[in-house]
């Protein structure tokens, strides 16, 4: 199987038009601002003095070259002179400052030289990953090569160090990153070196630096479950599928797709959202997916969607398909604002922000914040936001030579060419998802095989799908015209997840739903949801499609009681839900995704006589 990389497809219309949008003319002006006040652009100069603010961190490396990226990707599709003039003088005094042995990084270049190497967990192989990502796409978007070569002088270099001499202190990254990015180095360049070395991380983990947190704790042919830091877990599980695909790797192979099930079937939020704990932003146990405490960092979503990308490329099952789809509709694209300008790190499925204050009593327990945020101590979400929208069409589509298909993965507006079987074909796709679930799609090339991904939430054309698609045959010219619906159901979890328990979470197609104090007032949770019917809304004020119905609340609690015997008198009240993505765009107030619900049952038990 094989990708179709967004350099071959434009998007033409619709969200995902709106969003990137967004980005082009906001939110990468936004980061830039926010990084420029707090200095991470500043430390490429290597001016930095005891006594002066902004002190230079480990990763701030990481977090300019995301924003590169990101410019390397809106640029590839229309040039922004003056982003690209920035990103120029940025990469002009890498070139400057790379030490002669091909060695970049500001921070242990600067600030503390003596610790080069020294400690696996500091991030250096993580910004090197990220430089290289970033100078593979500059090139791409511009044909320019300075930062591509002063890349491969850093991979050379590490190489040396690691592989060759292995001087170090430690022999695999902490956190991983560097692994996928050498690929795409690989890909880019031709040499092989570059791809033999991420091998060699992959291989080495796990021998002899023993961690679970980073993933450290077994060979990687050996995993069986997703453990630890969630985004370290995500990029590495991206590397291991990227060298499965390239080797015929089975083995490794194998233990993605254990991986990938042991998050898919038990450690992933109805909104997609990984990494359940603040405690290490990690993994926890099995079905343990708390709502209010939820961590679940954009990064990791964005970690996931990218991980399962890349597993559609060593097998097509619909389950990647969709949990890409439940990301970047749902966890991932609630790290930014409807405005583009503020974000989130940790996205919960539930928010009273009034716990917030218990910080102060109770030792320290964590409530993720109930505002985005313009900038972060760690920074890491705002470019990887900035640098996946930009390159969003990367999903849309994969192909198999062999099979003569072309498998339509997500449903964009968009027009795309590419070659089929060495010969061109093109394709466009007229959507108004998700807003809909009517799609047309046009094809002009020689005889070959379209197969759609039917949402598993779609019935109607279940009887002729395949394994979650259905296949056309087309010639030039061809049409295909499918109207999924988009209905409005209820989901109910595993009783393993005791948090749903007796609960319900709303979705419209594959966007998850949540209510808001805003509209229903605070103490959700004493909401008792007519969930019968709901009826679609335009909310102009915050442009999305919302849905509302009745429900009931407890009429006022006696003043100044704290309990009082049951009285069971309630009142009728109008319940709205918005998408989730799109919650704490207003004032500050409660949120929740998983409610109470009064229910018709579908199937009634017979009389007893």
């Amino acid at each position: 199987m094989e990708a179709i990389t967004f350099e071959k497809t434009n998007i033409t219309g619709g969200f995902w038009k709106q969003k990137q949008d967004m980005i082009r003319n906001t939110t990468i002006y936004s980061v830039y601002n926010r990084f420029s006040e707090t200095g991470r652009f500043e430390a490429f100069k290597f001016n930095w003095k005891e006594g002066m603010p902004n002190k230079p961190h480990i990763f701030w490396d990481s977090d300019v070259a995301k924003w590169i990226e990101s410019v390397a990707n809106l640029t590839l599709k229309k040039r922004e002179p003056d982003l690209e003039k920035i990103a120029d003088g940025v990469i002009d005094l890498i070139v400057e400052k790379q030490d002669k042995n091909g060695y970049f990084n500001s921070y242990f270049q600067h600030i503390d030289p003596a610790s080069r190497f020294r400690n696996r967990d500091w991030h250096e192989l993580y910004c090197a990953g990220h430089l290289m990502e970033a100078a593979v796409a500059y090139y791409k978007a511009t044909g320019k090569d300075k930062f591509l070569k002063a890349m491969c002088r850093y991979a050379d270099y590490i190489e040396r160090r690691f592989k060759i001499d292995c001087d170090t202190a430690f022999r695999t990254p902490g956190h991983e990153e560097i692994e996928l990015a050498l690929v795409k180095l690989y890909e880019c360049t031709g040499e092989k070196r570059y791809y033999e070395l991420a091998e060699y991380f992959i291989n080495e983990r796990g021998k002899t630096e023993q961690d679970t947190y980073n993933q450290s704790d077994l060979p990687v042919r050996e995993i069986t479950e997703a453990n630890g830091h969630a985004v370290r877990a995500t990029y590495l599980y991206c590397a291991m599928a990227d060298i499965a695909r390239i080797n015929g790797d089975s083995e490794l192979a194998d233990a993605c797709r254990r991986v990938f099930n042991d998050i898919y079937f038990k450690k992933m939020y109805i909104t997609g959202g990984i990494g359940s704990t603040s405690a290490g932003e990690a993994f926890t146990i099995d079905y343990d997916l708390p709502n209010l405490l939820a961590y679940t960092e954009t990064c990791a979503s964005f970690g996931l969607a990218v991980f399962a990308h890349r597993m559609l490329l060593i097998e097509n099952d619909r389950k990647y398909a969709e949990t890409i789809e439940r990301e970047i509709y749902n966890g991932f694209l609630s790290g930014v604002s409807l405005d583009g300008d503020s974000f989130f790190y940790e996205n919960p499925l539930e928010v009273i922000p009034r716990l917030r204050n218990r910080d102060k009593y109770n030792g320290g327990i964590h409530f993720p914040l109930s505002r985005r945020q313009k900038v972060f101590g760690c920074s890491c979400c705002p470019p990887n936001v900035t640098r996946f929208i930009p390159s969003i069409a990367d999903l849309i589509y994969t192909k198999s030579d062999a099979e003569n298909t072309i498998f339509v993965q997500q449903y964009m507006q968009s027009e795309s060419e590419f070659d089929l079987r060495g010969k061109s074909v093109r394709l466009q796709q007229t959507t108004n998802y998700p807003y809909d679930g009517k799609l047309n799609i046009k094809y002009y090339g020689e005889n070959a095989k379209i197969a759609v991904r039917i949402p598993e939430w779609c019935e109607k054309y279940c009887e002729t799908a395949q394994n979650g698609y259905a296949y056309y045959d087309v010639t030039d010219g061809s049409e295909i015209t499918l109207d999924f619906g988009m209905p409005v159901y209820l989901v109910e979890s595993n009783p393993k997840l005791e948090a749903n328990c007796g609960k319900y979470a709303v979705m419209r197609g594959p966007i998850v739903y949540c209510m808001e104090g805003v509209d229903n007032g605070n103490s959700l949770r004493d909401i008792i949801t007519d969930a019968s019917s709901f009826t679609e809304k335009a909310d102009e004020e915050l442009g999305v499609i919302s849905l509302q119905t009745t429900g009931k609340r407890r009429k006022p609690f006696e003043s100044g009681s704290l309990y009082q015997k049951a009285k069971y008198e309630f009142e009728d009240i109008p319940v709205k839900f918005i998408p989730y993505y799109a919650f704490a765009n207003r004032d500050e107030c409660e949120m929740l995704v998983w409610f109470n619900a009064k229910l018709k049952l579908r199937n009634r038990l017979k009389a007893i006589n």
